[in-house]
């Protein structure tokens, strides 16, 4: 690595306006942000992929190598990443930070403690808890109704059992005895809320401002009559600004912020990019899961928060996903495949993945009047026919551009292809004046703005919201947040609410469960069939297969 002094130096930040926090990685001071959020801003790169499959599509690798490509073709890149969380890091994926040649580093603090901003905020999140509990041990002077109390409690790591839980059991000094349930740090409206503030303030008022309950008369219960959201700004000073590191070709890395794109919004944090955006003259950021998941997030709720859309999408895509969403491996239920089975061309699934699954991502993107790239992560198992067809019909979909990458086993120099057509289509975007249009008005009810989302983008034909939901929107219409922007959670495997529709369905009821209030954050969640805010862990946990040896150096953890 090089000194994290250097780096900052590229983006013309001086070692003043760093606060060290290990070796290789700093936080930026806050009056170092402040002075640079008038700056004229740069290109953004929005990085998304087609819906994840088993094998992986590679869209952090590829947005780290487009950032060094970028760089390495002559023009200044920065990307801006989410932090990893612990749950998936020892539950499936085993790190997030890249791979190949295209990581960011240090890999093994990114992947696990980092700086502590996820800490920071689950305990922020557990203080408000934590007061809110004993506020009903004291009194209750403000009359909650232990029944309808919505705020959860958090942790960083997968554990089904705890989603449902019994608080104040053991007698009166244990406090009341009431239904909780725990949610991962991910999908906290703490880490919303940390990831869409603009600036200090902005961030102490959205805290004040989350509904943790409702009162014995209907009224919702805010953290700021809690008493909690001026302590919870305070364990979040630091961790609210973003952290710089490098990527293994020495460019730089903002990686801040954690939302999971399921269950959340999906998307690094508004500081960094607006740092990031006054620095350098791109800036690669990464939507989390598929585009109908993370980009569409972006679009709706970031890109309002940030006061711009995108200047550019990149899809990333790969011909085993393509295969996988035609047909080929069995689908989601279907056997592992071999190394053999993998190796065996098949460019008549991959056509017909593509021409449904792909098809729909392109043009579900195209409808932000934002250009596409479409950028294929080669795998050395890929025969020449099957990227010919992938980009054949990549071109039918009406994407702007089509080019091969291989970052991962290239670096920035495998990515070169990629970064031209980036760098045409951002100036191209430029030039006819930077159109940007969302699917619809921010003033459209929460609802309809559901439906919509459901219907254009997912292509369902309609909702099914349950009595529960139902109930809950007219609460929070009743409160005045009818008209908040909506989060969707589902599955990041599929358009629909079901893992196991590949492809790209059509015609199915979208099953609302549950729709939750994150008013601080400022946006309603959508809570999609069977989808959990508190994931599990697999029948054999990535964490089984890590280790550290005599020399604390570590072992499995893949990046």
């Amino acid at each position: 690595m090089a000194p994290i002094e250097e780096i900052a130096w590229k983006l013309g930040i001086g070692v003043e306006e760093l606060i060290p926090m290990g070796d290789g990685i700093a936080k930026i001071r806050w009056p170092a942000l402040k002075k640079r959020f008038d700056e004229p801003n740069g290109f953004l790169v929005l990085v998304t992929s087609v819906n994840p499959t088993p094998f992986g599509e590679g869209k952090t690798v590829t947005t780290i190598g487009l950032t060094q490509a970028i760089n390495k073709f002559g023009r200044e890149a920065v990307c801006t990443l989410r932090e990893p969380s612990m749950g998936p890091v020892f539950g499936i994926k085993g790190g997030a930070a890249g791979g190949g040649h295209s990581q960011v580093i240090p890999m093994e603090e990114i992947n696990l403690h980092f700086t502590g901003d996820l800490h920071a905020i689950t305990c922020a999140h557990n203080l408000l808890s934590a007061m809110i509990d004993n506020h009903l041990k004291h009194g209750n002077d403000l009359q909650i109704d232990s029944n309808r109390i919505s705020w959860p409690r958090v942790m960083d790591m997968n554990d089904r059992s705890l989603r449902n839980t019994v608080v104040g059991l053991g007698g009166i000094p244990n406090g009341v005895t009431r239904e909780d349930r725990t949610d991962i740090t991910a999908a906290s409206e703490v880490m919303a809320i940390l990831t869409l503030a603009k600036d200090y303030a902005d961030l102490r008022q959205r805290l004040g401002q989350i509904v943790v309950a409702e009162n014995t008369s209907g009224e919702p219960v805010k953290a700021e009559q809690i008493g909690a959201a001026g302590a919870m700004a305070l364990l979040l000073r630091t961790a609210f600004l973003p952290n710089l590191v490098q990527t293994l070709e020495g460019n730089p890395a903002f990686i801040h912020g954690g939302p999971f794109a399921n269950i959340a919004h999906g998307n690094s944090s508004i500081i960094s990019d607006r740092m990031a955006l006054a620095s350098s003259e791109f800036v690669v950021t990464e939507a989390g899961f598929g585009s109908d998941m993370g980009a569409e997030k972006f679009m709706h709720i970031k890109a309002p928060a940030l006061g711009r859309g995108p200047d550019c999408v990149v899809m990333n895509v790969t011909v085993r996903s393509m295969q996988m969403n035609g047909g080929a491996f069995g689908g989601r239920g279907g056997y592992r495949p071999t190394a053999e089975d993998l190796a065996k061309e098949n460019v008549e699934d991959l056509v017909k993945g593509a021409e449904s699954n792909l098809d729909r991502h392109i043009s579900n993107m195209s409808k932000f009047s934002v250009p596409v790239v479409v950028s294929i992560n080669v795998f050395s198992s890929d025969t020449e026919a099957e990227l010919v067809a992938l980009e054949e019909a990549a071109r039918r979909s009406g994407a702007t551009s089509v080019v091969r990458s291989t970052v991962h086993a290239n670096g920035g120099e495998g990515g070169l292809d990629l970064a031209k057509a980036v760098v045409v289509a951002c100036e191209s975007h430029l030039a006819d004046g930077r159109p940007f249009t969302p699917l619809f008005p921010t003033d459209m009810e929460t609802t309809s703005k559901a439906l919509k989302i459901a219907t254009s983008l997912y292509s369902a034909a309609g909702l099914n919201i349950e009595t529960k939901a139902h109930r809950q929107m007219q609460k929070f219409i009743e409160w005045g947040y009818g008209k908040l922007p909506v989060c969707m959670a589902k599955t990041q495997y599929s358009f629909s609410h079901d893992p196991n529709m590949l492809g790209a369905p059509s015609g199915f009821d979208l099953p609302v469960r549950e729709f939750r209030l994150n008013a601080g954050a400022g946006f309603i969640v959508a809570v999609l069939g069977n989808m959990m805010t508190m994931p599990g862990l697999p029948k054999r946990p990535a964490a089984a297969d890590m280790d550290m040896d005599e020399n604390g150096n570590l072992v499995g953890m893949f990046g």
